[in-house]
């Protein structure tokens, strides 16, 4: 085990490498950088939006720039050193978890990353517990009760909501029930009221609360049919197999075998996967939902940082999210060993 850890360890170094070299690469010949748009600020052409045309337009307006004045502003960016030298500078920096600081925001990644986290806190919190406190209990009463009625109603169900994206379902909500053409129930946006700092700890609470409903609601919806029928299925493939027709020869109940020998062996798959969609939960935040009620968290960050060729968030939340990643991906690996101990990775075998 020991050695499959660290072999393992070993191949995150070049995994990570390779990811941010290519990205790294492609912001490269990517138009519209920061320079150029420095540049289109000082010519006056700063009005337009659209990056497509706006590029085109950018390397013109540089030639109203004397060659002196450019560099300087390469040299800003720390474009005047060659693409390789920037490269090697930035991974050592990034090993000490220095990101930089933020071209847009003129603040250091780390903050600014930081600032945004607990709006994806929030709805990554309330999604992940909500998802598996439902989908695993209601998988388990699928499974026992495989084709019956029941079974057939809840899987219409949980279908329908899967097929149903999470952001055409965040509008309907807010039309329905954020004050659009019928009921003014629950808030339009944000995480919080304007006078959330004069309420006491009891309406903060409830204010919190009253406006996570209808967030948490579009986001949960699509994660329950995966969970619930991947809860089912698992169940189903270990009731149907020997040892459950063997447990049921020596006369113990059906709540005994269920949950005395079925239920570990079967939650082998959603405990291993816990660890991945923690982290996704948490960290990965959801674009469309948090635009759609103005949740300013990592997801709408990380968009903003692309469309405006924010490099140093950009590749500063990708080194973070990656090596989180591959951690957790090692940590889903290890688990399986945990929770079931014939699997050896070392013989790459299970007794």
């Amino acid at each position: 085990m020991l050695y499959y850890i660290l072999k393992r360890l070993l191949l995150m170094i070049p995994t990570l490498f390779g990811v941010m070299l290519i990205t790294f690469s492609i912001t490269q010949f990517v138009p519209g950088g920061p320079v150029e748009q420095l540049v289109a600020q000082l010519t006056g052409q700063d009005q337009m939006t659209e990056v497509g045309s706006m590029a085109s337009e950018l390397y013109r307006g540089a030639e109203g720039l004397d060659k002196e004045r450019l560099d300087e502003i390469k040299a800003l960016y720390g474009f005047d050193k060659p693409a390789s030298e920037r490269f090697i500078t930035m991974m050592g920096n990034y090993i000490r978890f220095d990101f930089g600081e933020s071209y847009h925001h003129h603040q250091s990644v780390m903050e600014l990353m930081a600032d945004k986290l607990p709006v994806s806190i929030s709805l990554g919190m309330w999604t992940f517990f909500i998802t598996y406190l439902t989908c695993i209990p209601l998988g388990i009463a699928k499974a026992v009760r495989d084709g019956s009625r029941f079974d057939v109603v809840s899987s219409t169900i949980v279908l329908v909501g899967y097929a149903i994206p999470g952001f055409v379902l965040a509008i309907l909500l807010l039309v329905l029930f954020g004050g659009g053409s019928f009921f003014d129930v629950f808030p339009l946006k944000g995480l919080t009221s304007d006078n959330w700092d004069q309420l006491g700890w009891f309406d903060k609470t409830t204010d919190y609360l009253w406006h996570m409903v209808l967030p948490i609601i579009s986001s949960v919806i699509g994660s329950f049919a995966v969970m619930t029928m991947l809860t089912k299925n698992s169940f189903l493939e270990e009731i149907r197999k020997n040892y459950v027709v063997t447990a049921k020869a020596k006369g113990l109940s059906s709540n005994q075998i269920l949950y005395r020998h079925i239920f570990r062996n079967a939650l082998i798959p959603l405990i291993t996967g816990f660890p991945a969609s923690f982290l996704a939960a948490f960290f990965a935040g959801s674009l469309l939902i948090e635009t759609i009620f103005s949740l300013d968290g990592l997801g709408l960050l990380s968009y903003e940082s692309i469309i405006r060729r924010d490099y140093p968030v950009v590749l500063g939340s990708l080194y973070l999210f990656t090596l989180l990643g591959l951690f957790t991906k090692l940590i889903t690996d290890l688990s399986y060993v945990w929770i079931d101990p014939r699997i050896k990775f070392d013989s790459g075998s299970t007794a």
